[in-house]
């Protein structure tokens, strides 16, 4: 095995037990996009139950959003080569985002309306916990979206429990970085594909993205600082709340 493909299992594991993410008799709704992040993660958990003690369940979920319905087909084949249990679910969620009534903000329509449908599917499917496909990157972006422009300090966690501990979303990608989860999919023949949103690639993240890879340029450690800065917040030189 090549060092950068242990270094993926390794960083895996190491978010996994640094966050407490999975725990013995979890069954574990795994977020399926048809993107090379979900289906990495979905695969490397799947993987993972072979060499840890730890035992949880695995029901991955689809929802077709309305874009390329055919796209099903192969995550389907993907998860029955696994003899993985899983629900798909067609819906026109993203052409209603991108509708023309919804012009203004169709990633938030969208985002939201797809995870209200999965919070519904988790308590259907008898799932206590959320596996998404978020990495480091995204944490990285996330923080800087919404110091830019929601003007606070807040990120995607981890982990993070929901409705008085019902459900806990779970983000066990969270120390890998996209270019090697990238890497990783090509190198596993994962059947990745465009999502074909209109809106790909024309939004605020992209621009933070973009953003970032240009200071990094200059400076490789950018990216590794600004994730570092999330666990290392001095409050004794950041302002108090603003009062009325």
């Amino acid at each position: 095995m090549a060092y950068w493909e242990k270094e993926i299992r390794s960083l895996l594991g190491k978010a996994i037990h640094r966050y407490g993410l999975i725990q013995d008799g979890d069954r574990i709704l795994v977020g399926v996009s048809g993107g090379k992040d979900s289906l990495t993660l979905l695969h490397l958990l799947h993987e993972r139950r072979k060499r840890v003690l730890t035992h949880y369940e695995l029901v991955p979920v689809h929802i077709e959003l309305g874009f390329n319905p055919e796209r099903a087909d192969t995550l389907k084949d993907f998860f029955e080569a696994r003899h993985l249990s899983y629900h798909i679910e067609f819906t026109h969620i993203g052409l209603k985002a991108n509708g023309p009534e919804n012009r203004e903000n169709p990633c938030f329509l969208c985002s939201w309306e797809r995870r209200k449908r999965i919070f519904h599917l988790a308590h259907r499917l008898k799932c206590n916990k959320i596996a998404l496909g978020h990495h480091k990157d995204d944490i990285i972006e996330t923080l800087l979206l919404n110091i830019f422009y929601s003007g606070e300090i807040s990120t995607m966690l981890p982990l993070q429990t929901l409705f008085k501990g019902k459900i806990t979303l779970i983000r066990p990608l969270a120390l890998l970085e996209e270019r090697k989860i990238e890497r990783f999919a090509r190198e596993m023949g994962l059947p990745f594909g465009p999502s074909g949103c209109p809106s790909s690639g024309k939004t605020k993240r992209k621009e933070v993205k973009e953003l970032i890879e240009a200071l990094g340029k200059k400076n490789r450690r950018v990216k590794g600082n600004i994730f570092r800065s999330l666990s290392n917040v001095k409050l004794d030189y950041t302002l108090s709340k603003w009062k009325n």
